[in-house]
């Protein structure tokens, strides 16, 4: 077996049919990707986790399930938390709105099987107040509890911004990384002025420089070399 193949059968338990395309069609592109990939998901600023668990609230956000779903594995393999999890996913609701919380529950779901956990069946259609007591179900404290329990009040106001500050307070996830995977959002969907807004916002909060150049690694990987382009404006030239 190649170098390639066998990375991705180690990260994702199998072979994707997309690598092994790659792979037959040009084993050296797929040798070039693996070496890319293996740079830019490596520990650094972030960790190995927080790449990829902000790679699934990204996904989340932008209503891309695929990928959310690959990287849902990579983030319990490193340690994630299912209440860990819950919180990236409440805050890609922030830009997807309740589509977002929607499709989050897959990513959700794959990892209670990853975890052996049992819980109760939820729609998919599922309004945002129940998918967020839902998640509230896995929080291990009782302030967590609370903090999910407020989400969910808010979530029934008329104005939305107040769910959204909310969102982004710290709880298990800290408001920094909160700050990063609403930064790689708007990367990743190639919004160039929000990318620039939220890189200053997360530096407001203590948001480190190579965290966000890290960051537009992983952004890179789900979303292209566009994505590097609208993050590296938002870089502070060293």
């Amino acid at each position: 077996m190649s170098l390639g193949l066998d990375y991705f059968k180690k990260v994702y338990g199998v072979i994707p049919g997309w690598v092994q395309k790659m792979y037959d069609y040009n084993p050296e592109m797929l040798q070039h990707y693996t070496a890319l990939r293996g740079a830019a998901m490596s520990a650094g600023a972030l960790s190995v986790k927080e790449k990829d668990i902000l790679l699934v609230g990204m996904n989340a956000a932008r209503l891309y399930a695929r990928s959310m779903v690959y990287h849902t594995k990579g983030s319990i393999d490193g340690g994630a938390t299912l209440e860990e999890l819950a919180e990236y996913l409440l805050v890609a609701y922030h830009y997807g709105g309740e589509k977002a919380l929607q499709i989050g529950l897959q990513s959700f779901e794959y990892a209670l099987e990853l975890t052996e956990t049992k819980s109760i069946k939820i729609s998919h259609e599922s309004k945002v107040s129940e998918i967020i007591r839902f998640y509230g179900e896995f929080a291990k404290t009782e302030q967590s509890r609370s903090y999910f329990e407020q989400l969910a009040t808010l979530s029934d106001c008329t104005d939305v911004n107040v769910l959204k500050a909310k969102l982004l307070e710290t709880n298990c996830v800290t408001t920094q990384m909160k700050h990063i995977l609403m930064t790689g959002i708007y990367t990743t969907t190639l919004n160039n002025e929000e990318t620039d807004v939220w890189a200053k916002k997360a530096r407001d909060v203590g948001v480190q420089e190579a965290q966000l150049a890290e960051l537009g690694y992983a952004c890179l990987l789900t979303a292209g070399i566009p994505s590097w382009f609208e993050i590296s404006d938002a870089l502070i030239e060293k």
